[in-house]
Order: structure tokens, then C-alpha cells, then sequence
């Protein structure tokens, strides 16, 4: 546990810290549930106490592939319901939080975790090729095409409808 900072730690910025001491602490997990980001976050001790908006930040704030309402940070990402982890290039995102900030900045930072950012950035390029980054309907592009690999696909399509009523 650190000793809090002069610095005016933003909400967003804890939960960022605490998803990433996860995930640097259990490089084997994925993911986390909801819970156990807000459990670090307190655990940590950044702050005197936990404050309320902690938890809706790990809910509905930071993370990327949820509509704005209205933070609009992509700091993290739902990979199921209840579960985040932390945003990397490339995930899908709404596209209202275009632009929005993925990490908190060096100098927002409290002393001794500007290291965070560096063991972030080596991550996100040790990032499995099978990691859960592409839209799940655009995967499905061209999956059927051996179905009418062999005719047009409106004949295909039009075959598939004879004595249709």
C-alpha cells in the first residue's frame, strides 16, 4: 500500500491504477469482475476512503464499449457482463467516446506509479493475437461463402426460395 500524494487523484485515474495492479499481479487472468477492481482500488488506499464514484466509474465510466453516461473515458473494457479489463488500441469502442482518454497522464499521477505506464505500454504489444479485440459481427465476414462457393450468391439465395409461398 502507498501513502497518497499531494496530487488530486481523479476518479477514473484510481480505477485505471487498479485494473492495471491487477493485471500486473495476475498476468495469467484476462479479466476482472467488477468487484474485485473496486476491492483494489480501496485496497490501495489512494485516497482516505473509497469514494462512491468508483464503482460506477468500473461499471459505466471508463469502459469503452458502453455509451457515454456521461463519462466517456475508454479506460477499460467489458469483456462480458460484470467483467472489465483495461482498454488496448484496437478494441472496439461507442463511437461518442472517440478521442476520449485511455490512461491517466504522468503528471496525474501519485508518486511511484508512473511505472504503470511503461509496464501498460509493453502489455498492450505482448497482447495475444487471440485476445478479444475484434467486433464480433465483423469476424463473421465472409464465413458462409463456401455455401455458394459454386454459384452466384443470389442464386444461392433465390435457389433457397423456390416454393416459397
Amino acid at each position: 500500500m502507498h501513502a497518497p500524494s499531494k496530487v488530486e487523484l481523479k476518479v477514473a485515474d484510481e480505477v485505471w491504477i487498479a485494473a492495471a495492479l491487477l493485471h500486473r499481479e495476475h498476468p495469467r487472468q484476462s479479466d476482472f469482475a467488477v468487484e474485485e477492481i473496486v476491492a483494489r482500488a480501496e485496497a490501495e488506499g489512494l485516497t482516505e476512503s473509497l469514494r462512491p464514484g468508483v464503482y460506477v466509474h468500473v461499471v459505466q465510466h471508463c469502459v469503452a464499449n458502453r455509451p457515454p453516461n456521461p463519462g466517456r473515458y475508454r479506460m477499460l473494457f467489458e469483456t462480458s457482463p460484470g467483467r472489465r479489463r483495461l482498454f488496448r488500441k484496437g478494441d472496439t469502442y461507442h463511437p461518442a467516446r472517440e478521442g476520449a482518454k485511455t490512461t491517466p497522464h504522468l503528471q496525474d499521477l501519485p508518486n511511484g506509479y508512473g511505472g504503470l505506464l511503461t509496464w501498460y505500454r509493453d502489455w498492450c504489444s505482448r497482447a495475444s493475437p487471440s485476445a478479444p479485440q475484434a467486433d464480433p459481427l465483423l469476424s463473421l465476414f465472409g464465413s458462409g461463402r463456401h455455401l455458394w462457393a459454386d454459384e452466384h450468391a443470389d442464386v444461392y439465395v433465390r435457389r433457397l426460395r423456390e416454393g416459397w409461398e
